[in-house]
């Protein structure tokens, strides 16, 4: 493995929620950034899947266990209680059936952590107030025809499943495109407006 890369500051968010020496699973996990840092960091057994097979190289040629598939049909294929933390990060809106998906990350995960951008920002808010077309922001960076992003939600939003589907929210944050953290982490509402992704630990009742 060559030497350490720099991490994105909301991975390194992501990071601070594992516990050392985990069994860790990170889907949709690009060119496995932020498992080698787990790896380096936290002494974790960390891998990664991955849709994008240029990604899945990219990965491996820095000597990651990084494998090729796909959240919506892959995750059945592992047993229960298989990992610690199963991670998905700006992934939820990109996925098929992501009520499905989170089911599977807390079947064969102890802790799920998974962040997505916020629709609920004041700027997409007031974009479609305004303009009446889907908001371009840097999270929400492609036209509304070429956009992977097909299930686009809030904070807000993401509590009201955690609710209705019984998931117990250990720890979340709002955080700006940067990763810094906004002052309104305590107060739902306010993170659903001022916070540009949101990030969750959560785990089953």
């Amino acid at each position: 493995m060559s030497g350490p890369r720099k991490i994105r500051v909301d991975l390194a968010l992501i990071a601070q929620l594992v516990a050392p020496d985990s069994r860790v699973l990170d889907i949709g996990c690009a060119d496995g950034t932020l498992i080698e840092h787990l790896f380096r960091a936290k002494n974790c057994d960390a891998r990664g899947v991955e849709i994008d097979m240029r990604e899945v190289q990219r990965a491996v040629t820095h000597g990651l266990p990084v494998m090729q598939g796909d959240a919506d049909t892959e995750l059945v294929n592992y047993p229960d209680n298989a990992f610690d933390y199963v991670i998905l990060s700006r992934t939820l809106q990109a996925v098929e059936k992501p009520r499905e998906v989170l089911a599977q990350m807390l079947r064969i995960g102890t802790h799920a952590i998974v962040s997505f951008p916020n629709f609920g920002h004041w700027s997409l808010r007031l974009q479609l107030l305004f303009k009446g077309r889907m908001p371009m922001t840097a999270g929400w960076n492609r036209m509304w025809f070429e956009t992977p992003n097909i299930h686009p939600c809030t904070i807000d939003d993401f509590f009201a499943l955690c609710e209705v589907d019984g998931y117990i929210v250990e720890d979340w944050l709002a955080a700006d495109e940067q990763g810094a953290r906004t002052p309104w982490r305590r107060s739902r509402h306010l993170a659903n407006l001022f916070g540009e992704q949101g990030l969750f630990l959560l785990r089953k009742a």
